[in-house]
């Protein structure tokens, strides 16, 4: 099992005929993923050099290919539009890979992806996956492997670095997903920890955190609550300075708080051990 995406997902590509869409499309379907419909407004009835049908709406995707989850690589100042777009058609996952997307308009495409029952990942994400079933974003499929660690990040490279050292220690993961790193972002720690809790097939979660915002000690208060499987969290961003941006634009320690020891101290007291480095994390989850 997994959670979010599987076998049954099916995809549409929102800007599949631009570069980036169209070359990390034919990516996720060499993977394996079902990558169904695309859309392009004008372009619709034309195919992809793979063959993917095109339309000029998502409605069109969702009627004619059965597409039940989207991943956006459309400009930034058209993102909120093409989020709206996807919740109205009904989609039920909506991933959002652009970055640099004005946060007014996350907040507003947010709260109509809400209203409409619907979910989303990013903007600013690397998307997620579940090896051997199906990727939905521009992740490297090949250093993730099948098994039942859940990975909650909200770095991509991180990311990768965390499960390769998991993948070299012989534990795959259940399902993979990158927040983002916006000040904004749709669903975050507590409620992927919840859906991990939740799966019968995730036995540990591995959760990596940077400065910045106090998501992180929200998710250690809801693990010490909720969250009877083991955790082993990474921070990054110890020697950051204060009131500088490092990185992601929601990488930065203000008015005092976001820093990376009030996270550390956060998960610590809530007896969850916190590695050093991310090559730590399979033995610490081991140890619980």
């Amino acid at each position: 099992m997994s959670i979010l995406v599987n076998k049954d997902t099916r995809l549409v590509v929102q800007g599949i005929t631009g570069r980036d869409g169209g070359f990390h499309a034919s990516k996720m379907s060499t993977y394996g993923t079902k990558v169904v419909a695309g859309t392009s407004p004008g372009k619709g009835g034309s195919k992809t050099d793979n063959g993917v049908p095109v339309f000029n709406s998502v409605h069109q995707a969702v009627e004619n290919e059965g597409a039940n989850t989207s991943i956006i690589f459309v400009p930034a100042p058209f993102v909120k539009d093409a989020v709206m777009e996807a919740a109205d058609a009904g989609i039920s996952l909506i991933v959002c890979i652009t970055e640099g997307v004005p946060t007014l308009d996350v907040v507003y495409a947010q709260k109509y992806v809400h209203s409409k029952g619907s979910r989303m990942i990013g903007p600013n994400c690397p998307g997620l996956i579940s090896p051997g079933k199906s990727l939905v974003g521009i992740m490297p499929g090949n250093i993730f492997y099948e098994g039942s660690v859940g990975v909650i990040s909200r770095s991509g490279t991180l990311t990768y670095e965390v499960v390769y050292n998991l993948t070299q220690k012989g534990m795959g993961q259940s399902t993979a997903v990158g927040v983002g790193g916006d000040p904004v972002v749709g669903l975050y720690y507590k409620e992927l920890l919840e859906m991990f809790q939740n799966d019968p097939d995730t036995s540990a979660i591995a959760l990596i955190g940077e400065i910045g915002g106090d998501a992180e000690e929200q998710a250690a208060a809801y693990i010490k609550e909720f969250v009877t499987k083991p955790v082993a969290a990474y921070i990054a961003g110890s020697t950051a300075p204060a009131d500088k941006r490092m990185g992601h634009a929601g990488a930065i320690i203000s008015s005092g708080s976001g820093s990376a020891a009030e996270k550390k101290a956060a998960f610590m007291a809530a007896g969850i051990p916190v590695a050093q480095e991310p090559s730590q994390i399979p033995e610490l989850l081991k140890l619980k």
